[in-house]
Order: structure tokens, then sequence, then C-alpha cells
């Protein structure tokens, strides 16, 4: 059975502590905007997957009771960074398995500012659910006093840029790129445009990466409704419908550790055999897709995906983003919402907000940001511990 995306919405990222809301309000404005966007009522949906990392346990109730007080299922999920595009996940199988007919996906995130922590909790260290990552890292690198975060995927950089002559304009030219593109979309944290040089000059966070190289941390929801074909018909959304063509998650295997790599610890081998699994299922390629979301969590990793979708060689993103081929008149337009980088990332909304942005594109409703004759997008969302999530989406008039 198909899946299909009749309706999304979102909130507009912003800087924690920007707006006096809770996790609920933000909740109710993205999972309402979905709905409305849809045509559909709360008392609709079937089941709701709730994505969300730093709030209590069944704070997903609390936030779709917002919507409606209708009794039906609702999944608390987290999955680190992934956790949206795992809501998501979710609710495409709750339909392409026959269990429900209209499902809403559901992501938010509250966050505090300030670089995120070493996923401990505030505990010991050794008990982080990535502490074998970060092992990786140190043995390698050491442990500096920058966030362990930035510290992980700026040692990724750095191995990346000694293995194959990257070099760090090119790793500020994702940077330059995401936030020209964030300047014409509205939801997005940040719409300042900077050049190279300004991106390179920015504050040191992990050299080699800067702070206009960085995602930061976010306020925000997305939300998106998830139907099948038969749904779609009867309601008569067939024309406003994005089907989910394929969609595959994997998880770390002995290839993530075995080289003491960064470059692997980070996610590159989950990443590659996720968008292995969704080309053969789909029986489509990347040299088919025209638009991508994919998770700049920091530059070095939209270089990285470059190379686990196959969008280029081994070692020959850096190039490749200098050419031009991933924006505007390029080959393919990656993160035409300005990324993780610009747009913001609150944790648990942020792989739905990619497949939002998606959903925008298809139908031709991305305003100045629209890639010319979008038909096929792909949506990347990963998170350390781990987890790899990519999605395949057409637009439902072809």
């Amino acid at each position: 059975m198909k899946a299909y995306v009749v309706g999304v919405g979102m909130t507009r990222f912003e800087k924690p502590e920007t707006r006096e809301w809770q996790y609920w309000d933000m909740a109710k404005e993205a999972g309402t905007h979905a709905l409305r966007d849809a045509g559909i009522a709360y008392s609709d949906v079937r089941q709701v997957p709730v994505g969300h990392c730093f709030q209590a346990s069944t704070a997903g109730q609390r936030a779709a009771y917002e919507l409606g007080l209708t009794g039906v299922p609702v999944y608390n999920v987290n999955n680190n960074c992934a956790t949206g595009a795992s809501a998501l996940m979710l609710a495409r199988q709750f339909v392409e398995g026959g269990i429900s007919d209209c499902v809403l996906a559901l992501g938010f995130e509250k966050m505090k500012r300030g670089a995120l922590g070493d996923g401990a909790d505030g505990g010991d260290f050794a008990t982080s659910p990535v502490a074998r990552h970060y092992g990786i890292m140190a043995a390698r690198h050491g442990f500096e006093m920058s966030p362990p975060t930035a510290q992980i995927f700026g040692d990724a950089a750095r191995e990346h840029m000694e293995r194959y002559g990257t070099t760090e304009a090119q790793l500020a030219a994702v940077g330059a790129k995401n936030h020209r593109h964030s300047a014409h979309n509205p939801y997005a944290q940040f719409q300042d445009v900077y050049g190279v040089d300004e991106v390179l000059a920015s504050r040191a966070v992990h050299r080699p990466l800067t702070k206009l190289q960085c995602s930061p941390t976010s306020d925000g929801a997305a939300a998106a409704v998830v139907v099948s074909e038969r749904f779609a018909e009867e309601r008569g959304l067939g024309g406003r419908a994005v089907e989910i063509v394929a969609q595959a998650m994997t998880t770390d295997t002995e290839e993530s550790f075995a080289s003491g790599s960064c470059i692997d610890v980070v996610g590159q081998p989950m990443s590659r055999e996720a968008a292995r699994q969704v080309y053969e299922r789909a029986g489509l390629g990347i040299h088919d897709v025209d638009v991508v979301e994919l998770h700049d969590c920091f530059s070095i990793n939209e270089l990285l995906t470059y190379e686990a979708l196959g969008m280029c060689g081994e070692g020959e993103s850096g190039k490749l983003v200098e050419s031009g081929a991933t924006t505007y008149g390029g080959r393919w337009v990656v993160n035409p919402s300005g990324g993780l980088i610009s747009k913001g990332h609150p944790l648990g909304a942020t792989g739905i907000a990619q497949v939002a942005e998606l959903v925008w594109q298809l139908r031709g409703e991305a305003g100045e940001r629209q890639v010319a004759d979008a038909r096929v997008g792909l949506a990347h969302n990963i998170g350390l511990g781990g987890a790899a999530v990519v999605t395949l989406l057409r637009a439902a008039r072809d």
C-alpha cells in the first residue's frame, strides 16, 4: 500500500528563549497548520508518533492533546538528531502496513542555549549512549575543551582534509550556500547572507569548523499528515499528495568503528547504506533527484553526505560544492531551506521539517526559493548513536 504526505506545517525555528511558549504550543501550531493544509480534522487521525529528545517521557501526549482529546495512540520517539524522520517513518509504516489510513507525525524541541552536551544528560560520560563514538575520536585525536559534537565532526573534517585535500574554503562554501538559501525562507532561524570569507572569519568552534558552519540550538516544531492512497482518493486530496516512494533507516555496523576514523563514526557508512536501500526499493537513483534536504549539522557532514548519497566519488565532495553543482543553476539544489546550519536544528522537528520543505518544493509552493521543475526530492536525517533515515519523495502529478 502506498503512503502519501498530504499536509505539512511548521513553526518558525527560533533561538531558544526567544518566545514565551511551551513545547505543546509549538506542536499545536505546527500540527494545526498540517491538518489545515491537508483539509482534515484531528478526529480523522488514527495514530500519532511524536518525536522529541529533551522533554519528559509522555511529552508527546501533552503536545498532541492540544490538537484534540480523541483517545488515539500516541508514541514517543527519541532517536537523537534523527528523531523527526524516525517519527515520520513510523507514520509511513502504519499506512503502508494497512494499520491506519491517516497518521499525524509530530516533532518538536524546546532547547537550552549553548552547545549540545555529550549525550549523558548530566551523568557520567562513560554511561553516555555515544561514549563508544567519542572513545574512537579520543583515541585518534584526543579530547579537547570544545563542544563534543563539534569536536567529533571537526575531527572528521580534519581527516577529510588530510586524506583528500579538502580545503577550509570548500567547507566554508557549504555554510555560505546554506545561509544564502535561508534568506528566502520565512521559517528559518537565520536569514543573513554571508560570503565564504565571512564564514571563515567567524568564531572558531573546533578547527576547521567556524560558527557559521555549525547548526545552532533551536526551538521549533514540524508536522506531517501521512495517508493511504484510498484515503487521499476518498477525500479528493490527490492533487496535493506527495508520494513517499521509498524510505530506509539504518544503524551503526562494524564498519562505523573498525577503521578508527571519525568520518565513519559520525555516520557516513549508515547514510550510504540507507541511500542504497532507498534507491533499490524505488528503482530510482540520485540522478533522478532534483532537490535534497540533508543533515548539515556541520558543514563537513554535508560533504560526507554528498559522497554517501552518490552525488560524487569518495573525496570529491569539496570540489562538488565549490563547482556550484549543489545550488540553484547546478545539478541539484541542496538545502534550499537553509539546512540545519541556517534554518535551525530543534532535534525532534528537524527530519519532519526537511520533508515539509520538500513537499512545498514538489508542489511548486516554495516561493522565492522554489527549485524549477522539481519532481523528485530526497531527505536525509542522521543522529549519532546511531540512526540514519533517507526518504525519497515524488510529486503526485508524476
